[in-house]
């Protein structure tokens, strides 16, 4: 069972873990990351709410399968996603609120940097989520995935023909020779996309991009885009 004291008193703990907090100058394998993600009724973070949450932490340049967090929340209705992801609402009934379920993962995020694929949608429905209780926005720097692959497939860190051209999570266990096991499940994806970004630190790192904000930068412009 998670410890959950209530999310006001977990946000004072939250906002202070980044006085301070990472630098532009760490390198990556000083930092902490916590790979992330949610599995949802939807994709409008207005309307539809976060049913699990998935996150395992990266650090020193391995997974640390000690820290790590699974958190299951009430379903209100059942939609088609739940299908896919296959958490109904008769199978929550005792599962977290909202509340409880964003204590926990403030409790566990700290200042750790937030990466996920296609994380953008993760954010949020976790920012629309505090919002709900009036709270303040995540403060913690985020990576996606698929944006640092093509960033670095744009500045050639995978050689002249990387053949890599689905950027899906599925396309990239497929080009790192990744085994897709536990899909469309929190806790499975998030693992997947943390032995993903093992791979990616490993190229960022041999292209210049060794502290968190090389791996942060957008992709070096093209030749023929810098006088326009």
């Amino acid at each position: 069972m998670i410890d959950t004291p209530s999310l006001e008193s977990t946000l004072a703990a939250y906002r202070s873990a980044f006085e301070p907090t990472w630098s532009d100058e760490d390198r990556l394998e000083q930092m902490r990351f916590c790979v992330l993600d949610c599995e949802t009724t939807g994709l409008d973070p207005k309307r539809h709410r976060i049913v699990s949450i998935g996150a395992v932490a990266v650090s020193e340049g391995q997974i640390d399968l000690s820290d790590r967090l699974e958190v299951l929340l009430r379903v209100r209705f059942n939609t088609a996603a739940t299908l896919v992801h296959g958490i109904t609402r008769s199978e929550t009934q005792h599962a977290l609120d909202e509340s409880e379920a964003l204590s926990a993962l403030l409790r566990y995020l700290g200042d750790g940097v937030i990466v996920g694929h296609h994380i953008s949608h993760d954010l949020a429905m976790i920012d629309a989520a505090l919002a709900r209780y009036g709270t303040d926005r995540l403060r913690n720097r985020h990576l996606d995935t698929g944006q640092l692959t093509l960033a670095l497939i744009e500045e050639g860190a995978f050689g002249p023909e990387p053949g890599l051209e689905d950027l899906s999570l599925d396309g990239l266990c497929r080009f790192f020779g990744i085994v897709p096991h536990d899909r469309h499940t929190a806790p499975g994806d998030a693992f997947l996309t943390a032995l993903i970004l093992l791979r990616l630190l490993r190229v960022a790192a041999r292209s210049g991009r060794a502290t968190l904000a090389g791996l942060l930068r957008p992709p070096k412009p093209h030749a023929h885009d810098e006088g326009s």
